[in-house]
């Protein structure tokens, strides 16, 4: 049986060390390594063994009792939780690691809700029990309050042969069969233990154990409790598909593709197709840290690297077919551009963040060409820090980041249609685009509405092609639009003259003629915050969410506690942890969550700094190209409706 579990943790919780417990009580590796000795077995890369953290989500293999695991470690820290996340999907079970005494942090908090998103069945581990000021119970009270009322402390090991009698009347108040036979005093030790089970892979109960890693005190307790309580059923005779969610580079700079075999099996040799491209696997690993073993054939619910396959993407399902997964919860809100003054050309240096690119698609790197400028995109200072050092260390070249801006979006308030029509000499495309505003996180939507007599399929499809081949600029700061819902209603091509490019022309001028006709709104990103502190600090924290244009529900006031939950823009809280760490001498706690987009709060400060001069930009016209004479001119966007040649719809 194959089980690949996560182990997760906000910051400085232990989750390493616990790890790396795990791997040693299993024989996976013959020394512990720790964190502060910088010799982790799974922080194997440089940077994480210098800076103390665990930035990439790494794997170790352990063989138990004929069964197969690879657990993986993610980042703890908030700047690297995009990596996290994509390792969350491939979990069939997850290990939650919580200080008995920092206990629930705002980090740990994201990874609950991650974890229920993706409903992936969970386990706790309370951690540092050794250390002073560790409170057992307080722990236990703060997660049935804050994470799930679905929490239940072992203390007595639970097999099919022997459940104790807390552990039974836990399971009977949640189970009608199971609270029958307990009044009956009939109850089967083994069909106890299949509906616990049961519970627990459909996230009805949640197992909790306490200990300490970095004293290995309940580690191996913890892992044989969670052997037998883990069950995965997996498909081998079934069609093969695999989730690609994480792509590395060797030492020889060599793509690896790493998945989570989903069904099916798969070997060296097999085929995949990627457009008009097939590509054929010439390797296959088994990674357990930074060594691996190859092989011939995998099997699902296996996680392994493959060579020789260049296409896939983060987030793919691929198999007989390639299928894009939905949008990840994280993305980052800022922006920094690239400060390079070295010898090499800016385009070569690019060429290493398409890179990075590939391995962390949240980057989302940004080339101008008209300026030369590359910029990305993150999720915090510290990742910029980090993206420094593996620049300097895999391509040996220095970059700076100038500081880091806000990404913001637009939108548009009224539905509008927009026509575009490019006529030059032997060219001809037209569209109608229809363009009402949409839910707020929605992103950008298409239907149709065009009838094949107007134009055909092929062309349809083209145009929907167009509409999502690219992010497009608003008007007001040239940041992305969103939250728009495009509707084809009709358009015309030329039996002789419609070439390739002319209906990406024609399908960005109505697109920017329908913005030009639109009011439009700017948009930024917003966390969710929950902030706990002294009740004496009530007053400074509700001043502080007003100065920051933020929103918040009624205080909870809890005895000499108070609890304020609301929504504030990441702009005037991005650096709000430290002042909130100072004033509350380290004993408060601050959640901060994305929580998407919304109205930005000083529109016209930011478009006044931002200076974007829609007229300017290179890639885009709201105007139209006709024909005349055997010649092309052009007709702005307020006359351009006008003159088009498709009867008006919609």
């Amino acid at each position: 049986m194959y089980k690949t579990i996560g182990v997760l943790a906000h910051v400085d919780a232990g989750k390493t060390t616990f790890s790396e417990q795990l791997l040693y009580h299993t024989l996976s590796i013959k020394e512990r390594g720790r964190v502060d000795h910088q010799d982790a077995f799974l922080d194997n890369h440089s940077i994480e063994r210098k800076r103390g953290i665990t930035i990439f989500a790494e794997q170790g293999r352990i063989h138990y009792n004929n069964d197969t695991y690879t657990l993986i470690d993610t980042p703890g820290h908030v700047d690297f939780s995009p990596e996290m996340e994509r390792a969350i999907r491939v979990m069939d079970y997850a290990i939650l690691i919580i200080s008995a005494v920092d206990g629930i942090e705002g980090h740990t908090e994201t990874v609950w809700q991650l974890l229920k998103k993706y409903e992936i069945p969970t386990f706790l581990f309370i951690n540092k029990m050794d250390r002073e000021g560790a409170d057992l119970q307080a722990i236990m009270a703060s997660i049935q309050k804050e994470l799930t009322d679905d929490v239940l402390l072992i203390t007595e090991k639970v097999t099919s042969d022997y459940i104790s009698q807390d552990v039974i009347e836990w399971l009977a108040e949640r189970d009608e069969t199971l609270l029958e036979q307990y009044m009956e005093g009939v109850i089967e030790f083994e069909n106890c233990f299949r509906i616990f089970c049961s519970m627990i892979q459909h996230r009805q109960a949640f197992v909790c154990m306490a200990g300490s890693a970095l004293k290995d005190i309940g580690i191996k307790e913890f892992f044989e409790q969670f052997a037998l309580l883990t069950k995965t059923s997996y498909h081998t005779d079934d069609p093969f598909k695999g989730l690609v969610y994480k792509i590395r580079h060797d030492e020889k700079n060599q793509r690896l593709t790493f998945l989570k075999a989903l069904q099916g099996t798969l070997q060296v040799r097999d085929e995949f197709s990627f457009d008009d491209v097939t590509e054929k696997i010439t390797e296959i690993r088994l990674y357990n840290g930074h060594r691996f073993e190859t092989v011939q054939r995998v099997e699902a619910g296996e996680i392994f690297a493959i060579k020789g396959i260049s296409r896939a993407q983060i987030g793919q399902v691929i198999g007989n077919s390639v299928v894009n997964q939905d949008e990840y919860e994280l993305i980052p809100t800022l922006q920094a551009k690239v400060v390079y003054e070295g010898s090499e050309h800016i385009k070569e240096i690019l060429s290493y963040f398409r890179i990075l690119e590939a391995e962390e698609p949240t980057l989302k790197v940004v080339w101008n060409e008209k300026f030369q400028d590359i910029n990305v995109h993150v999720m915090g200072v510290i990742q910029l820090e980090v993206l420094l050092e593996v620049i300097e260390s895999r391509f040996g070249i220095q970059v700076q980041f100038e500081d880091p801006k806000i990404l913001y979006m637009e939108t548009i308030q009224q539905p509008v249609i927009g026509y575009g029509h490019f006529e030059p000499l032997k060219h001809y495309a037209e569209v109608h685009l229809k363009m009402e505003p949409a839910p707020r996180g929605s992103g950008i939507q298409f239907k149709n509405e065009c009838h094949a007599d107007d134009l055909s399929v092929g062309h349809q499809r083209l145009i929907e092609k167009h509409l999502f081949e690219r992010e497009h600029h608003g008007l007001l700061t040239g940041y992305p639009i969103t939250d728009i819902c495009f509707t084809l209603l009709t358009g015309r091509a030329h039996q002789k003259h419609t070439e390739g490019g002319d209906f990406r022309e024609a399908t960005f001028r109505a697109l920017r003629q329908g913005l030009e006709k639109a009011d439009n709104l700017l948009l930024e990103p917003y966390y969710r915050f929950k902030m706990k502190a002294s009740i004496d600090l009530m007053g400074r924290m509700m001043t502080d969410i007003q100065q920051g244009s933020g929103t918040f529900d009624p205080p909870i006031i809890n005895e000499d506690q108070v609890t304020i939950i609301g929504k504030v823009p990441v702009s005037t809280f991005m650096n709000y942890s430290t002042t909130f760490a100072t004033y509350t001498n380290g004993k408060g706690s601050l959640s901060l969550q994305f929580a998407g987009y919304d109205l930005c709060h000083n529109t016209d400060e930011v478009i006044e700094q931002i200076g974007y001069d829609k007229n300017a930009d290179p890639e885009y016209s709201s105007s139209s190209i006709f024909c005349a004479k055997g010649k092309g001119y052009s007709v702005p966007w307020y006359e351009a409706e006008k003159a088009m040649h498709c009867l008006k719809k919609g």
